[in-house]
């Protein structure tokens, strides 16, 4: 991927209305995406004092990744899929609240995309430079969505 075209994130992920948390993305470089998103305190996960819980973070790194994968399906003239998160062992934040209004930089690092869909990224969340949260993600995008819902037991 290069940095010569940015599309809207509306383009690139399938999140809508209050679930979408990212506002745009800044960098796209090779293995690299980079989104920006600010906190904003009439958000559903807003406490009483506007902040976003630290464990948001998560989400907030998974949206970055569906970009990743979102900008690459739209950049080889494919539809949109959706992903799972898989999880991570350790998602480490050194605040227990990202403060309201504040800008946040996630940036989504490709380390491995097996060809079944498996996917591992490590993570960050940075606020004007100083690295806020930290962790290595895995994904699972599925080629067939509808066939891989049907195999799978409820």
């Amino acid at each position: 991927m290069t940095q010569e075209l940015l599309p809207p994130i509306e383009q690139l992920l399938l999140h809508r209305g209050a679930m979408l948390l990212v506002d745009r993305v800044t960098v796209a470089d090779g293995d690299r995406l980079s989104v920006e998103t600010t906190v904003r305190s009439t958000m559903w996960y807003a406490d009483a004092d506007g902040n976003m819980p630290a464990w948001v973070g998560i989400e907030l790194m998974a949206q970055a990744i569906a970009a990743y994968f979102g900008l690459w399906q739209l950049r080889h003239g494919l539809p949109i899929k959706i992903g799972f998160l898989l999880g991570t062992r350790k998602y480490v934040c050194s605040v227990p609240v990202f403060t309201g209004g504040a800008v946040l930089d996630i940036t989504a690092d490709m380390q491995y995309r097996e060809p079944n869909g498996l996917g591992a990224f490590d993570c960050y969340i940075d606020n004007r430079g100083e690295r806020l949260a930290t962790a290595m993600i895995k994904v699972y995008e599925p080629e067939d969505i509808k066939k891989f819902m049907e195999e799978t037991p409820s």
